[in-house]
């Protein structure tokens, strides 16, 4: 079985990325240190981002819980702490509507509904942890980028607004450009609350720090390269030490380690997302292009582009990523990116580039997130698929392990009645799954057709 999916590069663990966060993300102190010893404990969690931190935080702070992490390389080295610090509404690539038809109109209500409750709880978690995790912004913008694409983006705000209950808020293109930005691209927007924007890296040591406070064990560079089972107990080796644990939790989203146990291989499409950020626009800089908000912005497609002006005044622009990580396809990409942020903002044609990055973001084959417990061993839980969209939904996947693991229901090997059925389970197979990354490519030409013609 082949260990990774895409380039050795994308999976250098003691390098961290070159990102505009990993020179901001102040000074947290961790006290995270690799393991280097054998150690015992109720829950080993593979995986330091938020979801496993999350799980910690919450294992730990409410159930009292005995809680080993063990993170492959920094706290932060992984998409929580490379993306682009969106906490909103998402989680899903099959949209309201299709959702519904799958699996039902109070089904599709409870999964949003619990998106809602997902983003108030990384807001409540910053504030009791009092983590600075500069937020900004209190709505996502999504940008028409046709007279067409207006029309059908207003409908689907009224579906939201009516249908699932979501606070959403219909711009016209006059308005717009009086209250947030212009470009040449824009023909009006939609906007969804609750919204905001923050420092994803910040938030992530936060919430490392937090988990300690609690009693959480958490271990960088600590790859686990080998698990196995036997008389109820977990062996996680890493290079320099073990772990024995009761129960594992398994939070690695789009960095899983396939090659460690059989049953989560191909069961995730990670894709390439990539990051771009200039220099500090000056204020004259800024009104060229009209700009008065610090709300996260995306372009209304499917292949979208997703933006915000940061605290110190720069554009975060982000979007799909290169085909399979190398240097040389990243570079190539990098420059269809730099090339689209100039389309949409000509004004900043000339504005220098001061950091670029990318990293994973994590699908399943049937488009929603995936919660639940190994079949055959029900002292294994798992969390992943948030396509894109994990601020909100890895934290909160992260607590439903934990109240899943430290409660009555543990005994149970169905998922807890306050669970969406929506995330509940393990997803089927991607066919094919060596072939993933043409499958991803001949997906994104057929989404680039359709943006081109709607």
């Amino acid at each position: 079985m082949t260990k990774w999916l895409y380039d050795e590069a994308m999976y250098r663990f003691d390098s961290p990325e070159p990102s505009y966060w990993e020179a901001t993300q102040g000074d947290r102190t961790l006290s995270s240190v690799p393991l280097s010893t054998e150690e015992s404990c109720d829950v080993a969690i593979i995986g330091g981002g938020y979801t496993g931190l999350s799980a910690a935080y919450h294992l730990c702070k409410d159930h009292q819980l005995d809680v080993r992490v063990l993170e492959a390389g920094h706290i932060g080295w992984g998409a929580s702490g490379r993306n682009g610090g969106f906490c909103s509404v998402g989680g899903d690539a099959i949209g309201g509507e299709k959702m519904i038809r799958k699996f039902g109109l109070e089904n599709t209500r409870d999964y949003y509904r619990a998106q809602v409750a997902a983003i108030e709880l990384v807001r409540d978690i910053i504030v009791a942890e009092d983590i600075d995790a500069q937020r900004q912004g209190n709505s996502e913008v999504a940008i028409a980028c046709s007279a067409r694409g207006f029309q059908h983006l207003k409908a689907h705000a009224e579906f939201q607004f009516r249908v699932l209950g979501l606070d959403t808020a219909v711009v016209t293109p006059d308005e717009f450009r009086e209250r947030f930005f212009d470009s040449p691209i824009q023909h009006g927007a939609v906007t969804l609350r609750p919204t905001f924007g923050l420092h994803p890296l910040r938030y992530v040591r936060g919430l490392a720090a937090a988990a300690e406070k609690r009693g959480a064990t958490v271990h960088c560079r600590s790859e686990v390269i080998e698990w196995k089972s036997e008389g109820g107990t977990h062996f996680l080796r890493t290079r320099d030490g073990l772990v024995r644990a009761r129960n594992v939790v398994l939070a690695t989203n789009g960095f899983a380690p396939e090659h460690l146990n059989r049953q989560i291989a191909a069961k995730t499409m990670p894709m390439i997302s990539s990051i771009v950020v200039t220099r500090p626009l000056a204020a004259d800089e800024l009104a060229e292009q009209c700009w008065q908000t610090e709300s996260p912005s995306i372009t209304a497609l499917n292949l979208l582009n997703y933006f915000r002006i940061l605290p110190d005044q720069r554009l975060m622009f982000g979007g799909r990523g290169s085909a399979n990580g190398s240097a040389q396809s990243a570079a190539k990409n990098y420059a269809k990116l730099i090339a689209r942020m100039h389309e949409l903002f000509p004004a900043w044609r000339d504005v220098d580039i001061d950091y670029r990055w990318h990293g994973l973001v994590c699908m399943t084959r049937r488009l929603t997130p995936a919660i639940g417990r190994l079949e055959d061993d029900p002292s294994v839980f798992f969390a992943f698929g948030y396509h894109g969209n994990g601020v909100n939904t890895a934290t909160w996947a992260g607590k439903q392990i934990a109240d899943w693991l430290g409660t009555a229901a543990n005994g149970l090997n169905t998922a807890p009645e306050w669970l969406p059925s929506v995330v509940h389970g393990m997803p089927r197979d991607f066919p094919f799954a060596r072939f993933r990354l043409q499958y991803i490519q001949g997906v994104i030409n057929m989404l680039r057709l359709i943006d081109r013609l709607s």
